[in-house]
């Protein structure tokens, strides 16, 4: 009894190593994706940033895509947690969680966008970003978009232009806005997005106007 006692704790004790190890290499690349282009990152650098050897590395994800989907998973569900803490409805405490979001990944993720063509095996990632985007944007602002589903997908379309992380790069970054003037010009933006989809179409209004 104390043998298969001991073999079972051992077996315990293994298993909770290698989960350790895995998601040690997981925050590696993480890190190195935080603050690096893709394609300069090598299994090699993640290796020495986790602490752990390259056949290591090469032991739990197989290649450096892998590690990466697998940093990237963890990345969007620590960013779709953040997000959903905002209201829906309060367009100002929505932007200020997203902005806040792109501050801390923002520049990622916009290497991420502009390197979609070389990225391989990963590019679907980033349409699952944008998938994921628009149904936030949807949560956040649903009762004030059109009820028709063209003009619905239209606006959904304009919200995510106005807040995708292109603009917050282009203010941020390019036109040296501070966070503050960033997230006033994109509630700008919303408002104004929010306020012609519930306008009556021009036909509509010109007919009322000739009765």
């Amino acid at each position: 009894m104390k043998y298969v006692r001991r073999q079972t704790y051992t077996m315990v004790a293994r298993a909770e190593s290698v989960a350790t190890t895995r998601e040690c290499i997981i925050q590696a690349a993480l890190k190195l994706l935080l603050a690096q282009a893709y394609e300069d990152i090598t299994l090699v650098a993640i290796a020495q940033t986790a602490g752990v050897s390259h056949q290591t590395v090469l032991n739990h994800f197989e290649s450096k895509e892998r590690v990466a989907a697998a940093a990237a998973e963890v990345l969007g569900r620590g960013t779709e947690a953040a997000r959903n803490k905002a209201t829906p409805g309060d367009i100002r405490g929505a932007i200020a969680t997203l902005v806040g979001e792109y501050e801390r990944i923002g520049d990622a993720g916009a290497r991420w966008a502009m390197a979609s063509e070389r990225l391989g095996s990963l590019a679907p990632l980033l349409d699952d970003a944008r998938a994921g985007h628009q149904l936030w944007l949807q949560r956040m602002f649903g009762d004030s978009l059109p009820q028709t589903p063209a003009a619905r997908g239209r606006a959904i379309h304009a919200l995510h232009a106005a807040t995708d992380v292109y603009v917050w790069k282009l203010l941020r970054r390019d036109l040296h806005l501070t966070r503050a003037d960033v997230e006033r010009t994109m509630v700008s933006l919303i408002n104004g997005i929010l306020k012609a989809g519930t306008a009556p179409p021009r036909h509509t209004r010109s007919a009322r106007r000739n009765r």
